[in-house]
């Protein structure tokens, strides 16, 4: 690792999107007024390589959709760092898809978030998920190498198991990335989508189930950093991606992680909120000061456990976890340090025959990374589980 301790960088290129997705945090489609000329992205990759970044992702938006894109990943490979995108899959032809060969990227990984109309309904587009689909078999075609990164929500949740045995499996695709979806941008606007906190009592023992069986296929589950945390399935969601004690080991945003936006604003991890995260723009400074020296992208390095609140603060791994994920907990609440998406304060809240259920008492504005704000009802785990509308809602799975 080098003496900055950045590893891993993902970088919007563009704004600009061929999608709609519903469930966007950015709230892509069209690109920003002012982002980086290719002469100003070379230097923001050079940068990057001088800081000892190991791996940048190019997304978007759609990152094809920016004419210089496989220029910009032929100087991240020349500069010796690992170069990979993340793609909704609509535009990548089999032209595209050799480009991306040809540029040196060394994997793509395509949203897959349901099957079918599960899938087009959260993207916005009827054909999405075909589209998604031939993305993956264009990609393997050209010798580029597939994975897939699902959102968990209810809509999705119901078919999990069906994108492991009908596109992963078949497909003998490798690594597969799930995340829990969170209340920014677009997915702010529909918090009937958003699971419940207890609704990781079923969610969570799911997952990792597809993670063992995955695994004896060859297909391995990479969990998103806000899943898991302490839970008797931990070891097995986390155990690839966390060296040596297989746990989850805090917030990585401006320790190991840097986000970049496509007009040269940085920030300690691409989720955040632009208006609270941003520590200063390439135009303006070197990132190795903004990494160094700003507040914004120190806060993970400078967190103590005196920052927590709520029941992260009295946690036996306060310590240890920091609160999770800063992105999940922010876009809840409209601040750090204390994260409802944890599958041990599920458990302990279990045990105490309680439950938490997330509340929306403010609406986002809708500005690209942009959230509302959640309370926290804590209750009788038997209780009647009303929506925001206060009628009855079900459990999981919902049925679409």
């Amino acid at each position: 690792m080098s003496d900055s301790g950045l590893v891993y960088v993902v970088w919007e290129v563009t704004l600009q999107c061929d999608l709609a997705c519903k469930h966007c945090g950015s709230r892509a489609g069209k690109p920003r007024g002012d982002e980086l000329t290719t002469d100003e992205a070379m230097d923001v990759v050079k940068q990057l390589a001088e800081m000892g970044a190991v791996e940048v992702t190019m997304i978007g938006g759609e990152a094809y959709l920016r004419d210089d894109w496989h220029l910009i990943a032929r100087a991240i490979k020349a500069h010796g760092m690992q170069c990979t995108m993340t793609t909704g899959g609509r535009g990548m032809t089999p032209e595209r898809a050799r480009q991306a060969k040809e540029s040196g990227i060394d994997n793509v990984s395509v949203s897959i978030d349901g099957i079918g109309a599960t899938h087009d309904t959260q993207r916005g587009l009827k054909g999405s998920y075909d589209a998604a689909i031939a993305a993956i078999d264009n990609l393997t075609a050209a010798g580029c190498t597939a994975t897939v990164n699902t959102q968990v929500n209810k809509l999705s949740f119901s078919e999990i198991d069906r994108i492991l045995d009908e596109i992963l499996i078949p497909r003998k695709l490798h690594a597969w990335q799930v995340q829990l979806t969170v209340p920014m941008g677009r997915a702010a606007d529909r918090p009937e989508w958003l699971l419940q906190p207890d609704d990781l009592l079923e969610v969570t023992p799911k997952l990792a189930e597809l993670a063992e069986r995955g695994a004896k296929s060859g297909v391995f589950m990479w969990p998103g950093n806000n899943v898991g945390y302490f839970g008797p399935h931990e070891a097995t969601l986390r155990g690839r991606a966390v060296r040596n004690d297989r746990h989850w080991s805090g917030c990585t945003a401006g320790k190991h992680t840097l986000g970049i936006e496509s007009d040269g604003a940085i920030k300690g991890c691409p989720s955040l909120p632009t208006s609270q995260y941003v520590g200063g723009h390439t135009r303006e400074r070197r990132i190795r000061d903004i990494w160094d020296g700003t507040k914004e992208l120190r806060f993970t390095r400078d967190r103590t456990k005196g920052d927590l609140w709520g029941f992260c603060k009295s946690c036996y791994y306060a310590d240890e976890c920091r609160a999770g994920c800063t992105w999940t907990s922010h876009v809840f609440f409209g601040k750090p340090g204390n994260n409802p998406y944890c599958h041990h304060r599920a458990l302990e809240h279990r045990r105490q025959g309680l439950r938490e259920r997330l509340v929306r008492a403010e609406a986002a504005p809708g500005l690209p990374f942009d959230h509302g704000r959640f309370d926290i009802v804590v209750e009788p785990i038997d209780a009647p589980r009303p929506d925001d509308a206060g009628k009855s809602a079900r459990k999981l799975p919902l049925v679409t």
